[in-house]
């Protein structure tokens, strides 16, 4: 019974992967997997989609057990950013375990081609997205650090006495400059304006009768009031 379901299973995966698949024995085939990555939305040459192969093995009782299964890639496969065989060979795998267990009793090599196909252009989705999100907080980060440049330091209480602090300070320099400033020029203006006399003063130094011969300015009525009041 197990060998008339494997050749009519084989016959059936010939008709959907003419291309694809390859005979190693009697029981035995691999198939080429060809994998649609996510579209990259940047202007770089696009890459060449990854490919996986998947090895099928068939043990007597299949399908009522398990078919033996491998993941390789293709020999000089190129590098894919998003995907790697011989890293995710383990998780891929692993992850047919439930469609193996749910089809167990039929053909279900189909079905596990279409669940491996799934799981890797998942991971490769998922890896797009993590990278854009890696990019976008990159671009959010400069973004804000250009975005400081013109947006003042923010006002906390101890920004704030910092700067009252160094405003009053300013304030007492310029007071200060301004009073040495007024005092100079005080000093300047008593040094060309000599000192007058009072009239006393004058009488005592006898300087009374010069000053009416070369000083018309000097009233004689008030040097005659000087005079009797001495």
């Amino acid at each position: 019974m197990g060998k008339e379901e494997q050749v009519e299973e084989r016959e059936v995966l010939d008709s959907i992967f003419p291309e694809e698949i390859t005979d190693i024995s009697e029981n035995e085939y691999r198939i080429t997997v060809k994998l649609n990555p996510p579209e990259d939305n940047n202007d770089e040459e696009p890459l060449e989609p990854p490919t996986l192969i998947l090895h099928v093995r068939y043990p007597d009782d299949y399908p009522d057990v398990a078919p033996i299964l491998d993941i390789s890639a293709p020999a000089n496969a190129p590098p894919h950013p998003l995907f790697s065989v011989s890293g995710d060979k383990e998780q891929l795998l692993k992850g047919l375990d439930d469609t193996v267990q749910e089809n167990l009793g039929m053909a279900m090599v189909f079905s596990l081609v279409t669940t491996l196909t799934e799981l890797a252009e998942q991971l490769m989705a998922e890896r797009k997205d993590a990278v854009e999100r890696v990019r976008e907080e990159a671009l959010l980060a400069a973004e804000r650090e250009e975005n400081k440049k013109f947006h003042g330091t923010p006002v906390t209480p101890e920004t704030f006495l910092k700067w009252r602090e160094g405003f009053m300070r300013e304030m007492e320099e310029e007071r200060q400059r301004e009073e040495e400033e007024r005092l100079a020029e005080l000093k300047k203006a008593k040094i060309k304006e000599a000192p007058k006399l009072t009239g006393r003063q004058l009488w005592e130094r006898g300087l009374v009768g010069k000053i009416e011969e070369e000083d018309d300015d000097v009233p004689v009525e008030q040097v005659e009031k000087l005079k009797i009041a001495a």
